[in-house]
């Protein structure tokens, strides 16, 4: 099997980034966006999580079988987080605060 070398520039690159990504992040966290701080730290992160994977793990040289375990470690979260929702959003107790 070919061995692949990622470049220092790209690594580099991707490092600073990620840091500016980061530094979004605290940003956006003193904002008032109302219902929308959540959504945009969890998009923020989810794109910072899929740069250290595809690039730093090398997960674009992988092969099928190592995309598929990833896909399903994803997907399987994806599930348990929906479950998880659907039952909080289920609950009757979970109502208006303070009533």
């Amino acid at each position: 099997m070919a061995s692949h070398v990622t470049s220092r520039l790209v690594l580099f690159v991707i490092f600073f980034v990620l840091v500016g990504l980061t530094a979004l992040t605290v940003w956006v966290a003193y904002q008032d966006l109302g219902s929308w701080n959540a959504p945009v730290a969890v998009a923020i992160a989810t794109l910072k999580a899929m740069l250290v994977i595809v690039i730093f793990m090398e997960m674009r040289f992988g092969q099928p079988l190592t995309w598929f375990a990833g896909a399903s470690g994803v997907l399987f979260l994806l599930l348990l987080i929906g479950m998880t929702m659907a039952d909080a959003m289920s609950r009757g107790w979970l109502g208006v605060p303070g009533k």
